[in-house]
């Protein structure tokens, strides 16, 4: 029997079915003709090729596979990302080729017996099959240019203080470094767009996706749009699929990167401290605790990023506020055609009295101006 006879046959027995039999049986198959370890790697990659089609990118790819399944399908799924034959990095845009090179630095090697690596392989090719299609992210319409030195050193600087402020083990430090991070990402937003306006420059909005993934997703999106907001970037989570996509221009989607992520950890630390002091005075409910203690931390934060960043625009020329006010709408538009039909949801669980205040007090700590609490 030919190899391709032998993969169809396993494929058969396990892609379409639920049951471990079905793939036990296709495992037996592949595991019993290592003559078919080159075609099963090969459809590998052509199934990762039929997510590309669908609207999924690296990161999205192995987002899911992680969350869904385990580590050793991690692997094999980075593998044949990084051996797909179609993966043109530079056509495909900066972001791109960025997500395969924080792949290249993963181990993607599998160590195992055939049968096991088999009845991995076919769960992965399952899971593959039937990923969704999802909403494209449009590649870049020309070749990005050269970073300027003082943009790169802007970065650099920014990278710093969100690094500092995750390091650090008092909270009021962490919060003032995070302020003076939005400001000089709120002024780096300012000055691209001021620039592009007095240059003509053809700047388009484009969107990224960024995980928000359990437990307490629900918070973590609310902060997430919070970011993106200040950031005067949309942001619209997919629940099912465990991601946001954000939308906006390039320099205000790398701030929401960056600062989305920083904030995330700064805000986990802050509420482990606080759940550990409300459990010293005999306390159990730690998961409403913690939900209303994120959902406090994101709407808190999200006023103060808002009030840092509208402090830029304040202090800048009068020719900033139709450039601004034409970039949002701009963005709107490619928000409209990304997502024609999207809904609105209450968050749910937000029933902590102490967690409430504990997260609001957590955000609030480096205080930037006056501002009334939180009701």
């Amino acid at each position: 029997m030919s190899t391709s006879s032998i993969v169809e046959r396993a494929f058969a027995a396990a892609l379409y079915a639920d049951s471990e039999s079905a793939l036990d049986t296709g495992a037996s198959l592949l595991a019993a003709d290592p003559a078919s370890d080159a075609e099963l790697a090969g459809r590998g990659e052509e199934f990762v090729a039929a997510a590309w089609r669908r609207g999924w990118q690296p990161a999205d790819v192995v987002r899911i596979v992680r969350r869904d399944l385990d580590d050793v399908h991690v692997r094999l799924v980075t593998s044949s990302i990084l051996k797909e034959r179609d993966s043109d990095r530079s056509a495909r845009g900066a972001r791109w080729a960025a997500q395969l090179d924080e792949l290249e630095a993963e181990p993607h090697d599998v160590r195992t017996d055939r049968f096991s690596r088999a009845t991995a392989v076919l769960e992965l090719y399952r899971l593959l099959l039937r990923l969704p299609a999802i909403e494209p992210l449009d590649a870049p319409r020309a070749a990005p240019t050269a970073a300027a030195p003082q943009e790169t050193r802007m970065l650099t600087r920014i990278r710093a203080l969100l690094a500092k402020a995750e390091g650090t083990g008092f909270p009021e430090e962490a919060e003032a470094l995070s302020a003076k991070a939005q400001e000089l990402m709120a002024r780096h937003s300012i000055d691209e767009a001021l620039l592009a306006a007095r240059t003509h420059a053809k700047n388009a909005p484009g969107a990224c996706r960024i995980g928000v993934e359990p437990p307490y997703e629900t918070a973590k999106a609310v902060l997430l749009d919070a970011v993106a907001g200040a950031n005067r970037c949309r942001a619209v989570w997919n629940e099912a699929l465990g991601f946001s996509t954000v939308v906006g221009f390039e320099p205000d989607l790398e701030a929401v990167e960056l600062l989305y992520t920083s904030l995330l950890v700064q805000a986990t630390a802050a509420m482990t401290k606080a759940e550990a002091a409300q459990r010293a005075g005999g306390r159990k409910r730690t998961k409403t605790f913690r939900q209303s203690f994120l959902a406090a931390y994101a709407h808190r934060i999200g006023d103060r990023l808002a009030s840092v960043a509208e402090g830029q625009v304040t202090a800048t020329e009068g020719e900033l506020l139709p450039v601004l006010a034409a970039r949002d709408v701009a963005v709107a538009d490619h928000l409209d055609r990304m997502f024609p039909e999207t809904v609105t949801t209450r968050m749910r669980g937000v029933t902590d009295e102490a967690g409430w205040h504990a997260g609001a007090a957590a955000a609030d700590r480096a205080q930037v101006r006056d501002r009334r609490p939180l009701p």
